[in-house]
């Protein structure tokens, strides 16, 4: 129990591992976003095919396990692709692990933004089509945006997940605050001291970013 070894120098050294996390974070729910917006499309669209392949790729994502699909994209994919052209491949396993988690984050934002868009009124479907508006413009115009207030609250416990399952990025070598923290541990064998204070950080992160969100809320409640 001695944290004296959280030195000044040390906590910084965490908290650059928990920016780490955050961009992590970030970046994948931004990559998300875009894969589940056009996943929702694709399921919502009149095409069997675009279904078939949305459902396929929600099912899959979320029927296994990110960290099975994480070590699959680091160490199993790179192997198949060294197969295929005769010579030794070797992925980065910061942006092999944000396309990982992004494209997973992608396959839950799907069934969100899905549900968001069903969750809309009716009338306003009705009323787009009145005014003559394309499918892209009733879209991006009018169902978009009301369907966005409804799951702004569970992008942003998507994003507070991600941020702790950024964590498991450290099976890769990525240095996030998960990383940092066992690395601290390792190195003045004492593992107690570094986790606690990394647990204190994730902990104060999903926190800030939870008020954070409720102030959005309330700000989107009063505009209507």
């Amino acid at each position: 129990m001695d944290f004296t070894i959280i030195t000044p120098e040390i906590f910084i050294y965490l908290l650059k591992g928990a920016g780490m996390s955050l961009f992590i974070a970030a970046i994948a729910t931004t990559m998300g976003l875009i894969l589940g917006t056009l996943g929702a499309a694709a399921k919502l669209s009149r095409s069997r095919f675009l279904n078939f392949i949305a459902s396929v790729y929600v099912e899959v994502f979320r029927g296994t396990p990110m960290m099975m699909q994480i070590t699959f994209a680091f160490l199993a994919l790179p192997a198949l692709v060294t197969l295929i052209l005769g010579k030794p491949i070797r992925f980065n396993p910061l942006v092999t692990g944000i396309a990982a988690i992004s494209i997973n984050s992608g396959a839950y934002t799907t069934e969100l933004i899905r549900s968001g868009i069903n969750g809309v009124d009716k009338g306003q479907f009705e009323a787009a089509d009145t005014l003559g508006l394309t499918y892209r413009q009733k879209m991006k115009l009018v169902i978009l945006p009301q369907a966005f207030k409804q799951i702004l609250p569970p992008m942003v416990s998507e994003f507070i997940t991600l941020i702790k399952d950024s964590s498991l990025l450290s099976t890769i070598g990525v240095v996030e605050l998960m990383k940092s923290a066992t690395t601290v541990g390792a190195n003045y064998y004492a593992y107690l001291p570094p986790l606690t204070v990394a647990s204190g950080i994730y902990l104060v992160l999903t926190l800030v970013i939870s008020a954070i969100s409720k102030v959005i809320e309330r700000r989107l409640a009063v505009s209507d």
